[in-house]
């Protein structure tokens, strides 16, 4: 029963464009998503013109958080992400602990920024 209500939630929210939690104006749409074996979760992120994330960081109930984030596609300017302490980043590529590093994007200036943002949470004794 428990597999069917999550598969009915995952249906009613995957694929759709939803609102991001920071009410500064970007959109997610929520592409797969798993609890078990590994909790993950992953999104295609829609920053359009004018839109930014104020710094702050993701906590999480237990374990630790990481995330990978792929920049599609780069606004004119603006659109950074910006994190003080990331575990490894290039140009288009940013693995970061949302839940210990603050993190913010600046805000998006001369077109729209996409971003592939794959999830993760491992375990409290995990490395």
């Amino acid at each position: 029963m428990r597999i069917v209500k999550s598969l009915r939630a995952y249906a009613g929210t995957a694929f759709r464009w939803q609102r991001g939690r920071q009410g500064t104006g970007y959109d997610k749409m929520l592409l797969l998503t798993s609890r078990w074996p590994l909790p993950f979760d992953s999104y295609l992120i829609r920053y359009p013109e004018g839109s930014e994330i104020p710094p702050h960081t993701d906590p999480v109930q237990a374990g630790r958080h990481y995330r990978l984030n792929i920049i599609l596609k780069s606004p004119k300017s603006g659109g950074e992400f910006v994190c003080a302490k990331p575990l490894f980043a290039t140009g288009r590529i940013k693995l970061f602990r949302p839940d210990a590093c603050e993190h913010s994007v600046t805000q998006v200036v001369g077109g729209s920024r996409y971003v592939l943002s794959l999830g993760w949470v491992l375990g409290k004794n995990a490395t």
